[in-house]
């Protein structure tokens, strides 16, 4: 189902603005007013803030790409990470530390889940790692997952706890294409993993993490409320999905893209499409309560646009998309719901792809 809403000219004359501080305060008013949003700024001069927790306590937790795990409590950013990774870690290109995901039990166990890029005999990889943040101790990681194909662009990062407490992983084809549909690669996939590293009994692959396949360079994971889960995916040139992930599922990169078809194969199509225009869609989130209850929100960079797509009561069929906040903050990376219905969502303009304006990169509050 192509969508053309974000007009290529338009994202040429969109990237040429540059906001004076002042501006970019009145704007932020006027658009939260038209997007019926109060919009807070809850911290800024960041650096690539990439994915975004939130503790039962009230703690959030964030990753910056360049290697820092940090904490804003009480809604006061604590300058100092609780953590920076070091070497064999490398931030480069798309690379770094990317994903994030508390555990369920966290008050009790400490345990932290994150996703970082690093070298090993002038290779790159991917790893899974828990971490346990528990008082002043300094955190020691655990390698739960490792040696997923890396590289300068493509690789996923998004890390998740399901419904069912498993962990899921979105993996980039680290731009080797052919690895989406090597089955026995971790690129170009959705991982399952149990907490502790372990395999499902019930993954649709015996004895592998590979929960799906045939992924460019899935970025975001939700869940409605009915147990379906969305992801998005980066198309080559356009053709940006949203797609609903099934067991064992093949979404068809690189032999196809879009709604395209191929003789003697039954590859997923996409649930929405973005057609001949740009999303590079990112973080997901699927919003449960409040006046946009049902919607899928999705951040995007290239669009620089938060889309709210609305589905039928099955959650598989769009019947509407909408875009909100355009054009103000910029590459939007991460959609994040809170408890308390309040969506996170972070910038991306310092990723060497964006036009910061004073004080990016922020996280935001709606």
């Amino acid at each position: 189902m192509p969508v053309k809403h974000i007009k290529e000219q338009a994202m040429i004359n969109r990237s040429s603005i540059r906001l004076s501080k002042a501006d970019y305060n009145q704007l932020s008013i006027l658009k939260a007013q038209n997007s019926s949003f109060q919009v807070q700024t809850i911290a800024e001069n960041l650096h690539v803030p990439w994915a975004v927790d939130i503790s039962e306590d009230g703690r959030l937790f964030f990753t910056e790409r360049r290697g820092n795990l940090r904490v804003i409590e009480d809604e006061i950013l604590n300058p100092v990470p609780l953590y920076t990774f070091g070497p064999p870690f490398v931030s480069m290109g798309e690379g770094g530390l990317m994903g994030l995901a508390l555990d369920r039990n966290f008050l009790s166990n400490g345990y932290i889940y994150l996703m970082y890029t690093y070298e090993e005999n002038g290779a790159l990889y991917s790893r899974v790692v828990r971490m346990r943040i528990q008082d002043n101790a300094v955190p020691e990681e655990e390698i739960i997952l490792d040696h997923i194909p890396a590289g300068q662009v493509h690789n996923g990062g998004r890390i998740k706890i399901g419904p069912d407490g498993y962990l899921y992983i979105t993996t980039g084809d680290a731009g080797k294409r052919d690895l989406a549909q090597d089955i026995n690669s971790l690129a170009g996939k959705i991982l399952r993993i149990g907490t502790d590293g372990s395999i499902p009994p019930d993954n649709p692959f015996q004895g592998s993490p590979v929960y799906a396949l045939g992924l460019r360079n899935p970025q975001g994971l939700a869940w409605n409320n009915s147990g379906v889960l969305y992801a998005s995916d980066h198309g080559e040139t356009a053709h940006d999905e949203i797609n609903i992930i099934q067991p064992g599922g093949n979404y068809g990169w690189p032999l196809v893209i879009g709604d395209e078809e191929m003789q003697g194969y039954d590859f997923i199509k996409p649930v929405i499409q973005s057609g001949n225009d740009t999303w590079a869609p990112a973080g997901i989130a699927f919003i449960t309560t409040g006046p946009r209850i049902g919607q899928l929100f999705v951040s995007t960079l290239r669009g620089s646009v938060l889309l709210a797509i609305t589905f039928d009561e099955s959650g598989t069929q769009v019947v509407n998309v909408e875009q909100l906040l355009e054009v103000l903050y910029g590459r939007l990376r991460e959609a994040y719901q809170a408890r308390d219905g309040s969506i996170y969502l972070t910038t991306s303009n310092l990723d060497g792809r964006g036009l910061p304006s004073p004080g990016n990169d922020r996280i935001l509050r709606l």
